[in-house]
Order: C-alpha cells, then structure tokens, then sequence
C-alpha cells in the first residue's frame, strides 16, 4: 500500500446547517464532504446565502486572474482578522488596495531578495544553533518553525533578532492569538449578531492589540530614525519611504502598523506551518531527507547564487506547499450578476477557492494524496502547477512576498537537514487543522539528532 501522508477525515455528504456551523468551529478542512475532491463546483445553500465552492481551473482563472475586481475580497473575511489587520493589504479592495501595492511591491521586487538573503541565512544559523542544543532530544518542531520564521520576519524587516525584547514579545503574543483565531470566522458564512464575534474573539483581541500596540512602538521608532538619517536598509525602511507613483503619498504610522502585521502574519505564520510539514515529511520519507541533505552541503556561505544548487530541495518545499498549503481556503464576493457551469451566481454570492482541495483534485493530479517530489518534471505536473497550483494565490492579488518565502522555506529546510536528522516518534500520524494556517491538531513531534 502506497504510504500516503495524513489529510482530515471529510464529514458525511448530508448534514444540518447546525451541524455545519459545529463542524466548521471545530476545523474548516475537516467540515467538508469528500466529493469536494471531485467536483468542479459546489454549491452551498444557507437561509441567508449562497456559496460556491469552485475548484474548475477556468473559473479560478476567471476569479483570480482574469476579473479580479468583479469578485473582490469578502468583506466577512474581514470579521476575524481586523482586530489584528486593521485596513491592511489583505483586507482591503478596490483602489485602497491598488495604492497600498504600488508602496509595498517594490520592497519585494527580484534585487531585494539578494539584499535579504543574509538575514535569511543569519536566521536559519541562530535555528541550526538552537537545534545543535537538542541533539537526541524529542521537539515540537511547529514551535521551533515558528521561532525561526519569525526570526527571518524580524531581521528583514526590522534588522533585529527574535532575541530583541520587542520582537519576543511579539512573537510570544502572537503564539496566543494563532491557536485561538482560525483563518475563517463563522461570521464569514453567518451573518451573527455583532456581539457575537465579540464574545467568541475576547482573548484573540486582547492579544490582537497587545500585538499591534508593540509594532506600533518599532515602527515609531523606526519612522524616527529614517527621519535623523539612521535608518538600516531593511525591508520596513523600503516600504515606508517609497511613496505612491500617482499621489505621492507615503504610509502614515496606522497604515504601517496593519501592514506589518500582515508581514509578520503571512510571512511568519505561513512559512512556520510549510517548514513544519516540511520536517515532517523528511522524517516519514527519509529517503527523501538523505537527498535534500546531500545536496545541502553546498550550503557553506550566505551566498545568494546557492539557493539556485538546491532543486531537490525546492521540489519538496514545493510538494509540502500542494499536500499542505499553509491558507487553505480563500473568499470572493461577486460583485455582478454571474454564470458559473450554468449556474445562477447572484451578486453577494461568494466564492470560495481551497488550494486544499484544489491541489490534491483527484481529476487533475496524478497520485493527487501521495507525496512525491518528482511530479514537477513531469508532464501532469507542471499543467498543474501552471493551472492547478495556488499556494500563493494568484493573479493581481498574489502574494507580493512569494518568491521571498520560496527561498526561505527552501534555505532553511536545506540548512536543517544538512547538520540535522528528523526522525518520527509518534504511532499516530499529526492530523492536520486549519486555525490561522494548516497546522496539526495535537503538534507535530520529532527527533532531532545531529549528523
């Protein structure tokens, strides 16, 4: 029998819209039926609205790409994140949005990533060094992810280790806030009463303006410091100088703090979620750890040209981001009237794209559950990835730091396994669950020995 990497068991085909909202409360991925893999639509009816679920490459490319602002972000997206997001760039439409992209894009454009690679490899060093203290040691390996994403994150963007008081203090909120938030708020498919959400989210809002409270505090003083000329290079000094090609507006110190927090919560939370699965898979399919590990020893220096010697190793990053994408479903919001395989979309419908299902679509991938590096040479493989794989989004709302987190995931997975063996410890397999990303229910455990 092919060993296939754990997935949520999916629910009964038929069940209760109570049952629906219990079952999504406790886990979205597992809260869907099993015909999701197979369908190309899907249609959900509630008392109060329509929802499809669209997994057809056409109709993603027609959403996504081709009509991005006749099907906008849902604002009931919005209902648990804001509190942390403020008008941020994930949150916003329309021209808000469009002003905010043309400040933050340059930051992330091709050269930059040269100029951040050696926070990267100064971040995955301080993981090798913390790792090199558990030799023969059983670790939770999400919390030592986590600790080295957010590293990166604090580095890039503040040129500061996660050891700075503010950025620790950061990092351990946000370690509150991730387990209590999920990606997708009832709210998004209930339009509950306002104090509802409220008492739902008490402790995620403290923590959410605990959390904005301290990045407000760096980027004051790092607004200062651009202001007396002794501001470092770093990615927050970038975006917060370069102003809007067609107004000239530069972000304001509100604007800048929901900017930051969507860095650090796509770049910390989401890279921390594929480097653990990542791990993971290294330790079921060791033989595949050997040969991401031979291949990381070229790793000798912060040298930005060896990024492009690990293949082996972007070929399982990439097959860790199609079995475990890290933001498993994405919301729109029709904003005309729509016909979707002869289906009547009415305005105010949503939309609902899950790279989950679309990436393990059982009639577009080959072996679609099974975990294998080698797909992306072959001919299926790379249709998918051209049509079928979304990790990052797609189209003009793609995320802007996704080349940023390919390399990453790629250097420090590569850096780990180069000094480091990750073996299974566990009988059961973690089962996966999205909170704010796919992460597992229970932790992922590991064995970490030293090479």
């Amino acid at each position: 029998m092919t060993d296939l990497p754990p997935k949520p068991q999916s629910r009964p085909n038929k069940v209760s819209l109570l049952q629906y909202a219990r079952l999504f409360r406790q886990d979205i991925l597992s809260a869907q039926p099993a015909r999701l893999y197979r369908a190309w639509m899907a249609e959900f009816r509630t008392p109060f609205f329509r929802s499809y679920m669209i997994n057809q490459p056409e109709l993603i490319k027609t959403i996504l790409k081709d009509r991005p602002d006749d099907f906008p972000k849902s604002n009931r997206i919005g209902e648990g994140l804001r509190p942390l997001l403020g008008n941020s760039v994930f949150l916003t439409n329309g021209e808000t949005w469009k002003r905010q992209r043309r400040i933050i894009d340059p930051a992330f454009e091709g050269g930059r990533l040269r100029e951040t690679y050696p926070a990267m490899w100064e971040a995955a060093e301080a993981a090798a060094a913390r790792l090199n203290q558990r030799d023969g040691d059983v670790v939770e390996i999400e919390e030592e992810t986590s600790h080295a994403a957010a590293d990166v994150i604090f580095r890039t963007l503040f040129s500061i280790p996660i050891e700075h008081k503010i950025a620790r203090n950061v990092f351990d909120e946000f370690r509150v806030y991730q387990r209590s938030q999920p990606i997708l708020n009832i709210a998004a498919f209930l339009p509950l009463p306002r104090w509802m959400p409220r008492l739902f989210r008490r402790d995620t809002k403290v923590s959410a303006r605990k959390i904005r409270a301290l990045i407000t505090q760096l980027t004051t003083e790092r607004m200062d410091a651009i202001d007396t000329g002794t501001a470092p290079d770093d990615l927050a000094t970038k975006i917060m100088t370069t102003a809007d090609p067609e107004t000239g507006e530069t972000f304001d110190t509100e604007e800048m703090v929901d900017q930051v927090a969507i860095f650090f919560l796509a770049g910390h939370e989401t890279s921390a979620s594929a480097l653990a699965w990542a791990l993971y898979l290294m330790a079921r399919f060791p033989e595949w750890q050997e040969k991401v590990a031979d291949e990381a020893q070229v790793l000798t220096s912060d040298q930005f040209g060896l990024i492009s010697k690990l293949r082996i190793s972007r070929d399982v990053f990439r097959e860790t981001l199609r079995l475990y994408p890290p933001v498993p479903m994405m919301v729109r919001e029709a904003s005309c009237p729509e016909q979707f395989r002869d289906r009547e979309v009415k305005v105010g419908s949503q939309a609902v794209i899950s790279p989950w299902h679309l990436h393990r679509h059982e009639r577009l991938w080959d072996n679609p559950d099974g975990f294998d590096p080698t797909r992306w040479g072959t001919e299926n493989g790379r249709k998918c990835q051209r049509d079928a794989f979304i990790p990052f989004s797609a189209g003009s709302r793609v995320c802007t730091g996704a080349g940023f987190a390919m390399v990453e995931g790629v250097l420090i997975l590569s850096r780990i396994l180069r000094d480091f063996r990750v073996e299974l410890v566990d009988e059961e397999p973690p089962v996966p669950v999205a909170h704010l990303t796919v992460r597992s229910r229970d932790g992922i455990r590991l064995c970490i020995v030293c090479r």
